[in-house]
This record gives C-alpha cells, sequence and structure tokens, in this order.
C-alpha cells in the first residue's frame, strides 16, 4: 500500500499558517489587559525593552521566546496578564548613527520601532499592543523631567565638582557602572578622568536599603545577580581616623576597615588624582611638583581596575609631607600614588603594608619600613614568614602584636577597645563605607532627555515648574552633533536663553542631558497607564499591577539598571508614590545566542540574521528550538541546535488535529484510560516545569505526548476516541506557549477559536496514580539521569539516590555541590559550585 499524496489541505506549511493568523491576531488584538470589568487574578509579565539599533536578532529571538511562554501560561492558567512592550530610544547609538548618516535621530529612532515593532508581531509576541512606549517621545520624558524635580526636591538630584569617568571618543562622561574592565561599554575606548561639573543621583543614600533588602528576593533572583549586586554596592565597617598632617590646619579622616592595625602603619597614600594630594603638593620642591604633574597625567589615563590590580607594579610620588599616627605619635611620610582612589573613602589611606598586599608591593618599591602587629599562624600553627622577607603580606586575622596595650587581644576585641580609644581621644570613630558611588546621571550629548534646570545669576539653580514642562529638545536641524567636550545643546541659542521661573530675569538652560538609564529606571510603572497625561502614572492602576510578578532579560543588566530601578522605586515609596519597595518580584536571565562558540560579531564572520531563519525553517520552529536548547540561564550555540528538526516535529504534531475524528466536547472519561492518563500526568507535570523555568524539559515531554498520541491513532484507540481528541487538544495548549502558529491552526482544526484562552485542562488526579514515577534528575539544568520511583518517596530518599546515579556522578565530577533542590517524586536539580 501506498500513502495518499499530500495536498494543501494536509501539507504543513508554515509559511500558510503565518500568513493565515497574522491578519487575524493584528485585527483582534488578542492580548488586551485594560478590560476595567475584568475580574481575573493579575499577573504583570514583562521583558526588557529592546533599543531600536536595527531589526530584531537572535538574542531578541531568544528572550521574547521566553519571556512569552511565561505570558502565555499564566493567561491559560487563568489570569489577566499584562505583557506590554516599548523601546529604550535615547541615547548614544541612534546619536552616532544620526551623525554618520547625516539624519535626525528622530526619524532614524522612529523607523526602526516601526521595523522592530512589525517583527514583533511577526513573531507573535503576546504583546498588549495597547500599552507601548518610547522614551525618546516627549510624553514620556517629560516625566523624567517631572521626577527630576521631585528627586531635586528631596536633595536626592544635586551638581558637583569631581573628577569623572570620561570616554575621548564619545565626548562624554560615564557612570563607574558604564566602565567595563576600564573602557567604555559602548565603544570600547580606554576611559579617563576629568574634572567637570556634573549632575548625580544620591543613590548612596539608600545603599543600606538595596543591600538589605535583597534578602528578600532570595530565592526569586537568580543568586549571581544578588552576589554581584551585594559586591557592587560593598559594605563595610571600619572606623574614620583623623590623622594630623604637620603643616595642615586640618587634619584628614582616614577610612579604615582595620583600625586594630593602627600601629602598623608606616606610611600614609593618597589618591595621585585627588584635590588632597595637590593641595600637598604645594610649597614641594619644584622638581617634585613637577614629577608629581608628569605622574598625574600617567594616572589619568589608567582604569580604576587596572589601578586596583595586585599584579600592577607600585609606583608613586613622595611629597615631601608628614602625617602624625594618633596612637604612637610617629611621623608617616605622605606619597601619592595611583592605587589609591579619590573617591574611595576619604581618597587617602594608612599603609600597613605587613598586613596588605598592595601596601607591600608599594614598600617594598620604595624601600619604605614594614612592621608585623599581628600574629598571623599558618595551617600547621606555625608563625607565618615575615612579610618584609617574604614578599607576602600577612593577611587574616591573628592575635595583636607590636601594639602597646593592645597586645595579646583578638580582631573583634582589639577594634573594639581601639574605636573606644580614638573616640575619646576626639581621633576617630566608628564608621560605615560603601564601595557605592553616587549614579552620575549628566551627559553632554543631544540625544537625551534635557534636564529640567535654569541657571540663574541672581536665583542659582532654578527647577522648571511642573506647568512648563516637557522641556523639549530643539530640533537637531542646524546643530552640530558630533562629540566634542560639551552638549550639542549649547549650540541651540534660542532654546538655551531663557527667563528665569524665579525671578523673571535671563537665564540658562542646562545643557546636559539625563543618562538613558534614567529612563529605564521607572518605565514598568509607565506601562500600567502609557496614555496619562495629568501624571507619570495613574496610582491606582500601579496598585491594581504592581510590582512586575516576573520580569525578564539578560544579566548583563544585573547591576546598572536593576540597581537604579530599586534605587527609583525606593525613592517613590518615601514619597507615597508606590505602595512597595521592590520592583520585580521574580527575575529571569537569559543566557546568549551565539555561533561556534563565539559571540556573533561581523568582525568573526559567524552572524546568524534572525530574519533569515525565519523565513527559512518559519516562526514557530525558531521559538520552540530556543526553548529546548536547554535551560534559559545557558547560552546557545546556534550551531549545536536545529530548527530543521523542530520543523518536522512541529508537522507531526500539526497533523494530529487533522487526524482527530471526534466531535468537540466528546466525553474524553470513555476514551483510552492509558492515553488519558499520560495526557494528564503531562500537564501536570508542565505546570511546575513551566514555574520553575523548565521549558526545555516542557517541550520534550509534549514531544512525548505527540508521539503517544500519534501511537494511539495509528495503532490503538483510533482517531474517533475521544481521548485522542483530548490529547490532541492538551498539545495545542502547550505549543501555544512555544508555537502559537501551529496551535492556534491546530485548535482552529479542531473546531475551537482562540487558543491563547483556551485554560490549562483541569487534571484528573486519579489519572496520576501510579505504581512509580519517573523522576528527572539535572546537573546545573539539564537532564543526566532518570530514576523510576516510588509515589512516596521522602525527599532525603530520593536525593541520595540521584546523587548514586552514575550519569549524575559523571556530570557533578570534581565541582562541588553547591545545593540540591529535591521536588519529590519527580525532580531533582544539583547546582554545582
Amino acid at each position: 500500500m501506498t500513502s495518499a499524496p499530500e495536498t494543501d489541505e494536509t501539507r504543513y506549511d508554515f509559511r500558510a499558517i503565518e500568513e493565515r493568523w497574522l491578519p487575524v491576531w493584528r485585527e483582534t488584538q488578542p492580548f488586551r489587559s485594560g478590560d476595567p470589568d475584568d475580574t481575573r487574578p493579575t499577573k504583570y509579565v514583562l521583558d526588557m525593552f529592546p533599543y531600536p539599533s536595527g531589526d530584531l536578532h537572535m538574542g531578541h529571538a531568544e528572550a521574547y521566546a521566553l519571556g512569552d511562554v511565561i505570558a502565555r501560561y499564566w493567561g491559560q492558567r487563568g489570569f489577566n496578564v499584562m505583557h506590554p512592550i516599548g523601546w529604550d530610544s535615547f541615547g548614544l547609538p541612534a546619536e552616532n548613527a544620526a551623525i554618520n548618516r547625516g539624519l535626525d535621530p528622530r526619524g532614524w529612532t522612529e523607523d526602526n520601532i516601526a521595523q522592530q515593532r512589525s517583527s514583533m508581531e511577526r513573531y507573535a509576541c503576546s504583546f498588549d499592543w495597547d500599552r507601548v512606549l518610547a522614551t525618546h517621545r516627549p510624553d514620556y520624558y517629560r516625566w523624567n523631567q517631572w521626577l527630576f524635580t521631585r528627586l531635586h526636591e528631596k536633595g536626592l538630584a544635586y551638581r558637583k565638582h569631581s573628577n569623572v569617568n570620561w570616554c575621548p571618543k564619545d565626548q562624554t562622561v560615564l557612570a563607574n557602572e558604564q566602565v567595563v574592565g576600564g573602557l567604555c561599554e559602548r565603544c570600547d575606548t580606554p576611559v579617563t578622568k576629568k574634572k567637570l561639573n556634573q549632575w548625580y543621583f544620591k543613590i548612596t543614600d539608600y545603599a543600606d536599603r538595596l543591600l538589605d533588602d535583597l534578602e528578600g528576593l532570595e530565592g526569586s533572583w537568580p543568586s549571581k545577580v544578588i552576589a554581584m549586586q551585594r559586591n557592587w554596592i560593598g559594605r563595610s565597617t571600619g572606623a574614620d581616623v583623623a590623622f594630623v598632617i604637620e603643616g595642615r590646619d586640618e587634619p584628614i579622616d582616614i577610612y579604615t576597615t582595620r583600625p586594630d592595625t593602627l600601629h602598623g602603619a608606616t606610611f600614609m597614600v593618597v589618591a595621585a588624582d585627588s584635590d588632597l594630594a595637590a593641595e600637598l603638593v604645594e610649597g614641594a620642591e619644584a622638581s617634585v611638583a613637577e614629577e608629581f604633574a608628569t605622574y598625574v597625567d600617567q594616572v589619568k589615563s589608567a582604569s580604576e581596575i587596572d589601578r586596583l590590580s595586585t599584579e600592577r607594579p607600585k609606583t608613586g610620588v613622595f611629597l615631601q609631607r608628614y602625617a602624625i599616627n594618633p596612637v604612637n605619635g610617629e611621623r608617616l611620610p605622605i606619597w601619592a600614588s595611583d592605587y589609591v582612589l579619590a573617591d574611595y573613602g576619604h581618597g587617602a589611606i594608612m599603609a600597613v603594608p605587613a598586613h596588605d598586599q598592595r601596601d607591600l608591593d608599594f614598600a617594598r618599591a620604595m624601600d619604605l619600613p614594614v612592621r608585623v602587629v599581628l600574629d598571623v599562624r599558618g595551617e600547621d600553627g606555625e608563625p607565618v614568614e615575615d612579610p618584609a622577607v617574604s614578599g607576602v603580606a600577612a593577611a587574616g586575622d591573628g592575635t595583636l602584636i607590636n601594639s602597646g596595650a593592645l597586645d595579646g587581644k583578638s580582631k573583634a576585641d582589639a577594634i573594639e577597645a581601639i574605636v573606644a580609644d580614638l573616640g575619646a581621644a576626639g581621633t576617630g570613630k566608628a564608621s560605615t563605607n560603601y564601595r557605592l558611588r553616587d549614579w552620575l546621571i549628566s551627559r553632554q550629548r543631544y540625544w537625551g532627555t534635557p534636564i529640567p534646570i535654569v541657571h540663574c545669576d541672581a536665583c542659582g539653580e532654578v527647577r522648571v515648574p511642573d506647568d512648563q514642562l516637557p522641556i523639549e529638545l530643539p530640533p537637531a536641524e542646524g546643530l552640530d552633533l558630533k562629540p566634542k567636550g560639551t552638549s550639542p545643546l549649547g549650540g541651540a541659542t534660542d532654546w538655551v536663553n531663557t527667563e528665569c521661573p524665579s525671578c523673571g530675569g535671563p537665564a540658562l538652560r542646562d545643557t546636559d542631558t539625563m543618562d538613558t538609564f534614567v529612563d529605564s529606571s521607572w518605565y514598568y510603572l509607565r506601562y500600567t497607564s502609557p496614555g496619562k497625561t495629568d501624571g507619570p502614572f495613574d496610582l491606582d492602576a500601579v496598585k491594581k499591577w504592581a510590582p512586575i510578578d516576573q520580569y525578564v532579560g539578560g544579566v548583563t543588566h544585573a547591576i546598572l539598571h536593576l540597581l537604579y530601578s530599586r534605587f527609583f522605586t525606593k525613592a517613590l515609596f518615601d514619597m507615597d508614590l508606590v505602595d512597595f519597595q521592590e520592583p520585580f518580584s521574580a527575575l529571569l536571565n537569559q543566557g546568549m545566542v551565539q555561533m561556534d562558540g563565539s559571540a556573533m560579531s561581523k568582525s568573526r564572520g559567524n552572524i546568524v540574521r534572525l530574519s533569515e531563519q525565519l523565513d527559512e525553517f518559519g516562526v514557530d520552529a525558531v521559538r520552540i528550538t530556543m526553548a529546548f536548547a536547554g535551560p534559559p540561564e545557558d547560552d546557545i550555540d546556534w550551531a549545536d541546535v536545529s530548527p530543521g528538526a523542530s520543523s518536522k516535529f512541529l508537522a507531526r504534531a500539526w497533523r494530529l488535529a487533522r487526524d482527530v475524528a471526534s466531535e468537540p466536547g466528546a466525553d474524553a472519561a470513555a476514551g483510552d484510560a492509558a492515553l488519558r492518563a499520560i495526557t494528564h500526568r503531562t500537564m501536570a507535570d508542565c505546570a511546575q516545569l513551566v514555574e520553575g523555568f523548565r521549558f526545555n524539559v516542557v517541550v520534550a515531554r509534549t514531544m512525548e505526548l505527540v508521539n503517544a498520541t500519534r501511537k494511539a491513532i495509528d495503532s490503538g484507540a483510533g482517531a474517533a476516541d475521544p481521548a485522542v481528541r483530548e490529547a490532541v487538544e492538551a498539545v495545542s495548549v502547550l505549543l501555544s506557549l512555544f508555537a502559537p502558529y501551529v496551535a492556534e491552526d491546530m485548535w482552529s482544526i479542531l473546531g475551537h477559536e482562540n487558543v491563547a484562552t483556551a485554560g490549562w485542562l483541569e487534571v484528573d488526579e486519579s489519572l496520576l496514580v501510579e505504581d512509580t514515577v519517573t523522576c528527572i534528575v539535572q546537573v546545573k539544568g539539564k537532564v543526566r539521569g532518570r530514576l523510576e520511583v516510588a509515589p512516596d518517596i521522602t525527599e532525603d530518599a530520593l536525593k541520595e539516590l540521584a546523587l548514586a546515579e552514575p550519569g549524575v556522578a559523571r556530570a557533578i565530577g570534581d565541582a562541588g555541590i553547591r545545593t540540591v533542590i529535591v521536588r519529590a517524586p519527580k525532580l531533582v536539580n544539583i547546582v554545582t559550585a
């Protein structure tokens, strides 16, 4: 026998299916979430919004496929899901592109937004297209300015002169967080230091809350991200110690985490690029002053990471000045060096070379004394070798020696005693310090939010009144947008010259624009009421939707964007504008899409174009490939996956719907019990798997259900069995999370409308009873074993079995086990160190 030839009706044709359903979705907009009469519980699912720098790429394809699974799942579970989208459309890429092409950034940006929106619609993202924003439009950045004025009123926005990170290529300042490995994160140009008068947000006022509140995010945020934020905030406890400087009226405060080692200080180091160093070198011999000036120029070209490296050769200049150690009266020579940073502590340190490696390296390079004040022991219990001889600092804790009255005390007792003595003498006090610095927000570029301040000779800094907002950017036409160290807005004289809102006299607008991270620090709130014209967001709408239930985006934003958003939220909470303090209740980071083991780039010649993949394999195949490739947080190497195989699977699933012979509504209870048990177990398991972000396993289980259903049709119950219909309908609902076109077409063939609102199969618990259960064992998110276990197995017993499984043991190898998550009886997830 030969099979009947395929026809247009029986052939799987992804192009025809896409052409059939895309116009329907564009017209019906099935994911609107704004119905005021909708009484369903709410879920707010948000993907980090994109920058409109061209069409969607493979990274977008992964991020939106994964976020869409979550949004569609909760919709199937009966929730009113808000899943909005917008564009982070201010910033350097648009401005640089406009300069290179001789275009207005507005037109270039709007064209890219239109292109990306069309691609997102084709990609079948479940976005609510009634909730759209773009940060470059005045109806959005008006509220950036409004929020700036609120922060300024509270003393949280201020301007000061300071040494700032400067990108020579982009000719603009950068926040510390925007310097990566000493390079500008945008253009990879080495960053230098420059002294400018700049605007800051006082994020340090919230350092303790930003740090302490991370504890409440444990388990719902990736541990890696929480650790990165903790490290960046960098809270330490110690003491501020006052050192008198010979010839200077005011003492210098030195922050140290180890005041117990004060007797071991043998010199002082000040940051070479600090105001203090410049002050102290005044009056020095001409040769020293000249040497110092040359040295400072060298320091400005080094990144902070390089300066702090323990491997960097130590250099410096003796300033011919001395400080007095407050605990023993010794004169300490003062050196300027690059390994101390001007904005850490007070820009100066007491150097204890015996017990700090960088201090020791400097002391050895400059032939300075080394005094041991801690009896530090090795693992064998013997004293470590003298650092002056070994060249290795005796770091760590130890009993105090050579420290007068502190001798014999432990670290903790010595710190308590010395802080008390310093306090009694008026020369020190307990103190807390942070690595975190205030957020530098002003930029010397055109394409950003104008800062709503005018400068008046009579009144000083004056906030622009709310009723005069937005201060719109002047047209780019006629302005020189090329980077030149000052803002291009300075050339818009009609715009710059204005009237003081306070006295009515002549004034000048501030010509800097805001860092684009301001735009993204509160955008999630604007989505709740994007059309509001009398405020940044509607308070009732925020209470209904926020905070975000699930946030999805790349780990590259683990510090900058997430930290800034958390700061904004806490500041808004203090202003009674929101009733919560953390913006993102849960966070999912997706990995990168690579090719042949490397990030895609034109220089490597390994670019994979999303549009070409969609044309060749179809949207659904690309989306399901992204989900099936591995755990969301892992990188995907496109060379190792097969969208072609995904397309073949989708064809098999789609044909099931055409084979169903029972009518809609048929009573499945009378059907094949074995197939029904598989269907119900699959749906029950997949609910847990989706909520645990194991999307690859959900796809695998869907494939198993497709195979079981095909087997039942061909050799078992037959196409007319209502259990077959139930199984195929379940496949359709599962596929709606990953492959919406195929799912919609299957649902229509089965006699229904709108698979997105079909609802999750109501699982019959009686069908879940098993003599044994298959337990999936994962190591770092990848399946490494399957165990057949009793349904009532205990967590301890299941953990023991999983760790003894040979394949699991091989996958763990020599790596230590960080944690073992047991969800008896069906899942064990082992996280290695």
